[in-house]
C-alpha cells in the first residue's frame, strides 16, 4: 500500500510523520516553492501566518490539554514548538521562522518521507494508495474545484484575518508597560498600551469609520473577527474583547486602564511584536493612521500590516467519518483546517489522527477513534456529527467535552478534572490500539 499526503502545513507534516514513524514510506506533496498562497511568505513547511501563538500551555486550559494529548500521540509540531518557544505568559508562542525551519528540516531528513514539490490539481483514485488531503484553508483553486467534484458537496467560505506587527524599539515605553494579565507567567511577556476613556472613544470612532481593503460582504470565523468589524457590533465590544483591561494595572496611574491593547513578542529576540486580537481588513494607510492612535504606538514602525485571505473548508458532517476518512472513499482522508477544525494545533492534531488511521486502514485494523471526553475526540466527533446543520469551524474548548458529574462549581477545579479525565481516557485508548 502506498501513502500520499498532499500539503506540508501543520496537518500534513503531522500526518506524514505518523505514517513514516509507523515504518511506511510516504510521499509528501507541497506546491511551494513553485507557487505560494496569498498568505504565505516563505517556502518552509508548517508556516504560521496569522499569529505566532499556539495558545495556552496550562493543563487546566482547553488549548493546553489539546497539546498534551498531541504530545502523547507523538506530535512533531508540539515538540518543536517547545524547543523554539518565546516568552508569552501562560501561552506557548514560538519564533515562527525557527519553528517552520526546524519542522522542515526534520521532515526532509526523515528517511521514510519523500518530499515532492508539485502543484496537485486533482486527486487520482487508486485502490493501492491511501491519500491524505491536508491542503489547508488556502487550497489552490484547481484542486478546490476537483475536491468539490470528489466530495459532491459545496464548499463553505469565509475570510481569515491576520494582525499587524510593529518593531519593539518604535514603541513609546513611557506610555506602554510590560505585564501579563493577573501577573501570569512573569512580568515581561506582553507590552500593554493603556487607554483612558477619552482616548478609547476617539480610537473607536476612527476605527469604525476607517476604509476597508475588501468592499464585498463576507462571513468570518468569530475567533478571527477583524477588530473594526467587532467595533461596529457595539462601541464597547472591543473593550470587552481583545482590548479588555482586566487583570492589568497601569504603573503610571496605579489604576486599571479603561481599555488596553496587548502586544505579544513575535520572535525569540523580542524585536518585533504583534497586536493581539487586532486581525484587520483595513487598508494599509488606514491601519497606519488609526493604529497610531493607540497610546505608545504613535510612532510605531509597522513591519507587516494586517491582511485578509480566503479560507475554505468542506461540509465535514456530511462527508467524513470520525477517523477523518471520506465516507464514500475510505482510502481518502482529510486533515487540517479544510475539515473545519479551527486553529494551528487543532489542525495539527487532526493530522496526527488522520496519519494514524491511514496506517490502520492499510493494515486492515479498526479505526483509532478517541472518546469524546478527550479534546481530540470531541473535535473529531463534532466535525462528523450529522446533526450539525449550520457547520462552522470549531477550536479546542471545554464546552465540547461531556460535563463532569456531579458538577464542580469552581471553574479551575472543573477544568483540572476535565483534563485529568481526558488524559486517563487517552491512555486507555492508546493501550488498546
Amino acid at each position: 500500500m502506498k501513502f500520499k499526503v498532499i500539503g506540508a502545513g501543520l496537518a500534513g507534516v503531522e500526518a506524514a510523520w505518523q505514517i513514516a514513524n509507523a515504518g511506511y514510506d510516504v510521499s509528501l506533496y507541497e506546491m511551494k516553492p513553485i507557487k505560494r498562497s496569498p498568505a504565505h511568505k516563505t517556502d518552509l513547511f508548517a508556516e504560521l501566518v496569522c499569529s505566532n501563538s499556539l495558545k495556552a500551555s496550562r493543563l487546566e486550559s482547553a488549548a493546553g490539554l489539546l497539546k498534551e494529548e498531541m504530545l502523547r500521540l507523538g506530535s512533531l509540531t508540539v515538540a518543536v514548538a517547545r524547543e523554539c518557544s518565546v516568552p508569552a505568559g501562560g501561552a506557548l508562542a514560538v519564533d515562527r521562522d525557527i519553528f517552520a525551519k526546524t519542522v522542515t528540516d526534520r521532515i526532509k531528513s526523515h528517511p521514510k518521507i519523500q518530499v515532492i514539490n508539485q502543484i496537485v490539481s486533482r486527486i487520482e483514485f487508486d485502490d493501492d494508495t491511501v491519500t491524505i488531503i491536508a491542503t489547508g484553508p488556502l487550497t489552490d483553486d484547481a484542486l478546490a474545484e476537483n475536491l468539490k467534484k470528489l466530495t459532491g458537496g459545496d464548499y463553505l467560505s469565509f475570510y481569515d484575518a491576520a494582525a499587524p506587527i510593529v518593531t519593539a524599539d518604535s514603541i513609546d515605553m513611557t506610555k506602554a508597560f510590560f505585564a501579563s494579565r493577573y501577573e501570569r507567567g512573569g512580568e515581561d511577556d506582553y507590552i500593554n498600551c493603556p487607554f483612558n476613556k477619552a482616548e478609547y472613544e476617539n480610537f473607536i470612532d476612527e476605527l469604525v469609520k476607517a476604509e476597508g481593503a475588501v468592499t464585498h460582504e463576507f462571513d468570518v470565523y468569530e475567533g478571527c473577527m477583524p477588530i473594526e468589524k467587532l467595533a461596529k457590533r457595539g462601541f464597547d465590544a472591543p473593550r470587552f474583547g481583545p482590548m479588555k483591561p482586566v487583570g492589568l494595572i497601569d504603573p503610571n496611574t496605579n489604576h486599571r486602564p479603561w481599555a488596553c491593547v496587548q502586544l505579544r513578542r513575535e520572535n525569540s529576540n523580542g524585536t518585533i511584536f504583534n497586536l493581539v486580537g487586532f486581525q484587520t481588513n483595513l487598508k494599509f494607510g488606514e491601519q497606519k493612521r488609526v493604529f497610531s492612535m493607540i497610546p505608545g504606538l504613535e510612532n510605531a514602525e509597522f513591519v507587516r500590516y494586517g491582511v485578509m485571505h480566503r479560507n475554505t473548508f468542506i461540509d465535514s458532517p456530511r462527508l467524513l467519518n470520525p477517523d477523518f476518512s471520506l465516507r464514500k472513499n475510505n482510502n481518502i482522508f482529510f486533515a487540517g483546517q479544510i475539515t473545519g477544525v479551527e486553529g494551528y494545533m487543532e489542525s495539527a492534531g487532526s493530522g496526527i489522527l488522520a496519519g494514524i488511521n491511514a496506517v490502520r486502514f492499510a493494515q486492515k485494523k479498526t479505526p483509532f477513534v478517541l472518546k469524546e471526553d478527550t479534546m481530540l475526540g470531541a473535535l473529531s466527533s463534532y466535525i462528523c456529527d450529522e446533526s450539525v446543520k449550520s457547520f462552522q469551524p470549531m477550536g479546542a474548548n471545554f464546552g465540547v467535552l461531556p460535563p463532569i458529574e456531579p458538577k464542580i462549581k469552581d471553574k479551575k477545579e472543573r477544568y483540572f478534572a476535565l483534563s485529568d479525565r481526558a488524559l486517563k481516557s487517552l491512555e486507555i485508548s492508546m493501550e488498546n490500539m
